[in-house]
């Protein structure tokens, strides 16, 4: 269990925080930097879950706990020392994966199949839903680039790519399952 008692600490005053496994790393490392944009992408999912209901708000309610998962299994280097640590770190599983290509292809029965790229818009909760799909892709390309220089879990990689599919098919059913949806005109203002 997490307890926080006191908020600050100062011991990231010069620029440096710890990693799960505590070592000091400097604030723009590229590890610090992957979760971060992760917990980026998990605040806008906030916003977005202000205006959803139902079945949708409990979706991305999951969402966000996946994604503090996500940010769990980034900030612990090593993970070929798994089965070294005193107790086993928190890392992304397949299953997470396969729960988002399960509700992507149920809303995906919902949907007219695109003929048009659509413009990001449309309803609130389809404009912040687009708005997590790019944070999403940034904190895709961040874990990428890291998995560039550290191992890591592929299955961080697989949950982030999978979940900005997720965004744009939730978003499209958030314009009345696509029917409001905003479609470019390529060249319009010519």
């Amino acid at each position: 269990m997490v307890v926080l008692s006191k908020i600050y600490t100062r011991t990231g005053d010069g620029g440096q925080t710890a990693l799960g496994d505590g070592t000091r790393v400097s604030k723009t490392n590229l590890r610090v930097e992957a979760y971060g944009t992760v917990d980026e992408a998990n605040a806008a999912f906030g916003l977005a879950r202000l205006h959803a209901g139902g079945d949708l708000a409990r979706q991305i309610e999951r969402i966000q706990n996946d994604l503090f998962d996500l940010g769990a299994d980034l900030c612990r280097p090593d993970i070929d020392k798994d089965a070294e640590a005193d107790y086993p770190p928190l890392r992304m599983a397949p299953e997470q994966t396969a729960r988002l290509e399960a509700e992507i292809d149920a809303m995906n029965e919902r949907l007219e199949t695109l003929r048009s790229f659509i413009l990001p818009g449309g309803s609130a909760l389809a404009a912040h839903l687009h708005l997590c799909r790019t944070v999403t892709r940034r904190a895709e390309r961040r874990v990428q680039a890291l998995a560039g220089e550290d191992a890591m879990n592929p299955a961080a990689l697989t949950y982030l790519n999978r979940l900005s599919d997720w965004c744009f098919c939730a978003a499209r059913i958030a314009n009345d399952d696509g029917r409001s949806d905003i479609l470019w005109t390529p060249g319009a203002n010519r």
